[in-house]
Protein backbone atom coordinates (compact mmCIF):
# COMPACT_ATOMS: atom_id res chain seq x y z
CA UNK A 1 0.00 0.00 0.00
CA UNK A 2 2.85 2.33 0.82
CA UNK A 3 4.36 1.95 -2.66
CA UNK A 4 1.05 2.57 -4.42
CA UNK A 5 0.36 5.55 -2.16
CA UNK A 6 3.75 7.12 -2.87
CA UNK A 7 3.46 6.54 -6.62
CA UNK A 8 -0.10 7.90 -6.76
CA UNK A 9 0.61 10.83 -4.42
CA UNK A 10 3.39 11.95 -6.76
CA UNK A 11 1.09 11.93 -9.77
CA UNK A 12 2.10 8.41 -10.81
CA UNK A 13 5.53 9.77 -11.61
CA UNK A 14 8.61 7.66 -11.24
CA UNK A 15 9.30 4.00 -11.74
CA UNK A 16 7.01 2.02 -9.48
CA UNK A 17 9.51 -0.85 -9.31
CA UNK A 18 12.16 1.54 -7.97
CA UNK A 19 9.71 2.87 -5.40
CA UNK A 20 8.85 -0.70 -4.40
CA UNK A 21 12.51 -1.72 -4.10
CA UNK A 22 13.19 1.31 -1.92
CA UNK A 23 10.23 0.48 0.33
CA UNK A 24 11.18 -3.20 0.53
CA UNK A 25 14.68 -2.19 1.60
CA UNK A 26 13.07 -0.34 4.53
CA UNK A 27 11.37 -3.58 5.61
CA UNK A 28 13.96 -6.35 5.13
CA UNK A 29 11.90 -8.92 7.05
CA UNK A 30 9.41 -9.24 4.15
CA UNK A 31 11.39 -12.29 2.97
CA UNK A 32 9.25 -14.69 0.96
CA UNK A 33 6.40 -12.19 0.92
CA UNK A 34 8.35 -10.06 -1.54
CA UNK A 35 7.02 -12.01 -4.53
CA UNK A 36 3.43 -11.50 -3.33
CA UNK A 37 4.01 -7.78 -2.78
CA UNK A 38 5.48 -7.48 -6.27
CA UNK A 39 2.50 -9.34 -7.73
CA UNK A 40 0.09 -6.98 -5.96
CA UNK A 41 1.83 -3.78 -7.02
CA UNK A 42 2.39 -4.85 -10.62
CA UNK A 43 -1.14 -6.23 -10.83
CA UNK A 44 -2.76 -3.04 -9.57
CA UNK A 45 -0.74 -0.94 -12.00
CA UNK A 46 -1.58 -3.25 -14.91
CA UNK A 47 -5.30 -3.24 -14.11
CA UNK A 48 -5.61 0.31 -12.78
CA UNK A 49 -8.09 1.49 -15.44
CA UNK A 50 -10.44 -1.43 -14.78
CA UNK A 51 -10.05 -1.06 -11.03
CA UNK A 52 -10.72 2.68 -11.09
CA UNK A 53 -13.85 2.08 -13.20
CA UNK A 54 -15.12 -0.28 -10.50
CA UNK A 55 -14.41 2.32 -7.83
CA UNK A 56 -16.25 4.99 -9.81
CA UNK A 57 -19.21 2.71 -10.47
CA UNK A 58 -19.53 1.71 -6.82
CA UNK A 59 -18.79 5.12 -5.28
CA UNK A 60 -20.36 7.54 -7.79
CA UNK A 61 -20.50 10.41 -5.27
CA UNK A 62 -16.70 10.25 -4.97
CA UNK A 63 -14.82 10.73 -8.24
CA UNK A 64 -11.73 8.51 -8.11
CA UNK A 65 -9.33 11.44 -8.38
CA UNK A 66 -11.08 13.17 -5.45
CA UNK A 67 -11.06 10.11 -3.20
CA UNK A 68 -8.38 10.45 -0.49
CA UNK A 69 -5.12 8.90 -1.69
CA UNK A 70 -5.02 6.31 1.09
CA UNK A 71 -8.61 5.20 0.50
CA UNK A 72 -8.11 5.08 -3.26
CA UNK A 73 -5.08 2.82 -3.00
CA UNK A 74 -6.55 0.60 -0.30
CA UNK A 75 -9.53 0.12 -2.62
CA UNK A 76 -7.24 -0.63 -5.55
CA UNK A 77 -5.48 -3.34 -3.57
CA UNK A 78 -8.71 -4.83 -2.30
CA UNK A 79 -10.31 -4.84 -5.73
CA UNK A 80 -7.25 -6.38 -7.33
CA UNK A 81 -7.24 -9.16 -4.76
CA UNK A 82 -11.00 -9.75 -5.08
CA UNK A 83 -11.31 -9.61 -8.84
CA UNK A 84 -7.97 -10.64 -10.29
CA UNK A 85 -6.05 -12.59 -7.65
CA UNK A 86 -8.02 -15.75 -7.07
CA UNK A 87 -5.64 -17.08 -4.40
CA UNK A 88 -7.13 -14.63 -1.89
CA UNK A 89 -10.74 -15.31 -0.80
CA UNK A 90 -12.84 -12.18 -1.44
CA UNK A 91 -13.99 -11.86 2.18
CA UNK A 92 -10.35 -11.95 3.32
CA UNK A 93 -9.46 -9.25 0.78
CA UNK A 94 -12.30 -7.08 2.09
CA UNK A 95 -11.33 -7.59 5.74
CA UNK A 96 -7.68 -6.77 5.03
CA UNK A 97 -8.59 -3.67 3.05
CA UNK A 98 -10.95 -2.43 5.78
CA UNK A 99 -8.21 -2.85 8.38
CA UNK A 100 -5.74 -0.93 6.17
CA UNK A 101 -8.31 1.82 5.77
CA UNK A 102 -8.88 2.01 9.52
CA UNK A 103 -5.15 2.00 10.26
CA UNK A 104 -3.93 4.48 7.67
CA UNK A 105 -6.95 6.41 6.43
CA UNK A 106 -9.31 8.91 7.95
CA UNK A 107 -12.05 8.45 10.50
CA UNK A 108 -14.56 7.04 7.99
CA UNK A 109 -12.11 5.19 5.72
CA UNK A 110 -12.93 1.74 7.06
CA UNK A 111 -16.64 2.21 6.45
CA UNK A 112 -16.07 3.71 3.00
CA UNK A 113 -13.75 0.88 1.94
CA UNK A 114 -16.15 -1.72 3.32
CA UNK A 115 -19.10 -0.16 1.48
CA UNK A 116 -17.37 0.02 -1.90
CA UNK A 117 -15.83 -3.45 -1.68
CA UNK A 118 -19.09 -4.90 -0.35
CA UNK A 119 -20.94 -3.52 -3.39
CA UNK A 120 -18.37 -5.03 -5.74
CA UNK A 121 -18.57 -8.33 -3.87
CA UNK A 122 -22.34 -8.41 -4.37
CA UNK A 123 -21.91 -7.47 -8.02
CA UNK A 124 -19.58 -10.43 -8.47
CA UNK A 125 -22.39 -12.68 -7.25
CA UNK A 126 -20.61 -13.72 -4.08
CA UNK A 127 -22.56 -14.66 -0.98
Amino acid sequence: MQTLFEWDFNGRAGDIKEILEHNLAEFPNVGEGKAFVLELVEGVVAKISEIDQLIQKNAPEWPVEQTPVVDRNVLRLGIFEMCFLKAVPPKVAIDEAVELGKSFGGESSGKFVNGVLGSIYKELGQN
